[in-house]
């Protein structure tokens, strides 16, 4: 599966198969860290929430990162910012969040924790995805010389 997007006055860019399966699984561990990291913190240990959710968060994105820079997007180059952009991308995820149970609740009137539970974890967990992979393969994993990964280079060269 070979998908082209073109951007006005731009080439076609790819996305593989392989690229949305690497950045899912990163996501999934992600989550895992972040969650289980979160709720020994706050069970276990007794740290109050906001504090829990911090490093948990924290932790999560230090997975994620590490999931896409030695797995995803191994044949490119992060530089040295590309952990802190990489923060800063999953932080803005985090924001489009908490806009979409923002406006669902308060500017919709959905109070309901059901309403509040498909606006974030839903919605905004869609959205939020969409905008952290065009972060992460746009402003952190930068291709160097194209729009293909050197590993998948031959073999798109070949088709086209």
């Amino acid at each position: 599966m070979d998908r082209a997007v073109r951007a006005r006055g731009r080439r076609p860019v790819s996305i593989t198969k392989s690229e949305l399966t690497g950045f899912a699984l990163a996501g999934i561990c992600a989550y895992a860290a972040d969650l289980g990291l979160f709720l020994w913190l706050r069970s276990g240990l007794g740290w109050d929430p906001i504090g829990a959710k911090c490093l948990s968060f924290v932790a999560g994105c230090t997975v994620a990162y590490l999931g896409n820079a030695f797995g995803t997007y191994r044949g490119r180059r992060a530089g040295r910012r590309g952990y802190a952009v990489f923060l800063a991308v999953n932080i803005a995820g985090a924001l489009v969040q908490l806009l979409c149970i923002a406006v669902s609740h308060y500017g919709l009137g959905f109070t309901s924790p059901r309403a509040d539970t498909l606006s974030g974890a839903v919605l905004g967990m869609a959205l939020a995805t969409c905008l952290r992979f065009w972060g992460t393969r746009t402003l952190v994993f930068t291709r160097d010389g194209g729009d293909v990964p050197p590993q998948e280079r031959t073999q798109h060269e070949r088709r086209g």
